[in-house]
C-alpha cells in the first residue's frame, strides 16, 4: 500500500481515538453533503471542529482518509454480517445476512453509494484485498443445517457463494443508485431471488 493511503500515526490515547472517530465521521458527513466534488480535506477538518494540520497528523491525503472510511464501514458490515452464523440453520442465517446487506446499503444510501464507487478504484481495491471475507461467510452458511443437498460438494458451494454475494451486491447497489429507502422490502426482493436460486435443481452435466 502507498504512503498516501496509509494511515500516518495510529491512535492509542482515548483523546485521539475521539479525533480520529470524529474526522472520520465528519468525512462521512461531508461525502453525504457534497458529494465527491466538495470533499476535501479542508472541509472535513471544518465539519470536524479541527484543524487541518490535527487532520495531517493522522491521514495524509483525502485518498487515505477515503480508504479509511471504507475500512470503518466495511468492518461494521462484516461484524453485523459475522453475527448470523449463531443462527442454527442455513436458511435463518441467509434471511439474516441478506437483510445486514439491504441496511447497510440504505441506511445511509448516499455514502453507501460514493463508497461503492470509490471502493472499485484499483488501488483501494488492492488494500481492500482480503480484509474482510464475506466470501467466506457465505460459505459458513450454505455449510449450516438446512442448505440444500446439491451444496454438500464444496465447488458447488463455492460457486453458489460467489453467485449470491454477486446478486445481493448488484441488487443493493442498484437499490441505492436508485435512491430506495425501504430497507425491509429490498431484503424480501433479494431474498426471493436469492432463495429462488438456492431451491433451483443444478443442472445436469
Amino acid at each position: 500500500m502507498s504512503d498516501a493511503l496509509q494511515i500516518r500515526k495510529a491512535p492509542r490515547q482515548r483523546r485521539a481515538v475521539h479525533t480520529v472517530d470524529a474526522l472520520l465521521e465528519a468525512a462521512a458527513q461531508v461525502l453525504e453533503a457534497d458529494g465527491l466534488e466538495g470533499f476535501n480535506t479542508n472541509a472535513v477538518a471544518r465539519r470536524a471542529g479541527a484543524s487541518i494540520g490535527t487532520l495531517y497528523q493522522y491521514f495524509p491525503s483525502k485518498d487515505a482518509l477515503t480508504l479509511a472510511l471504507l475500512l470503518r464501514e466495511d468492518q461494521a458490515f462484516h461484524e453485523a454480517a459475522s453475527a448470523t452464523l449463531t443462527l442454527p440453520t442455513c436458511r435463518e442465517a441467509l434471511a439474516a445476512f441478506i437483510v445486514v446487506c439491504a441496511r447497510q446499503q440504505l441506511n445511509r444510501p448516499q455514502l453507501a453509494l460514493l463508497l461503492d464507487q470509490q471502493e472499485d478504484r484499483p488501488d483501494f481495491r488492492a488494500a481492500l484485498h482480503g480484509k474482510f471475507r464475506f466470501r467466506a461467510l457465505l460459505i459458513a452458511i450454505l455449510s449450516k443445517a438446512g442448505a440444500p443437498a446439491h451444496l454438500q460438494d464444496d465447488q458447488r458451494k463455492d460457486l453458489a457463494a460467489a453467485d449470491l454475494l454477486a446478486l445481493m451486491r448488484g441488487m443493493t447497489d442498484s437499490a441505492g443508485g436508485r435512491g430506495e429507502r425501504d430497507a425491509d422490502d429490498l431484503a424480501h426482493r433479494i431474498g426471493a431471488a436469492a432463495f429462488g436460486y438456492l431451491d433451483a435443481a443444478p443442472r445436469q452435466m
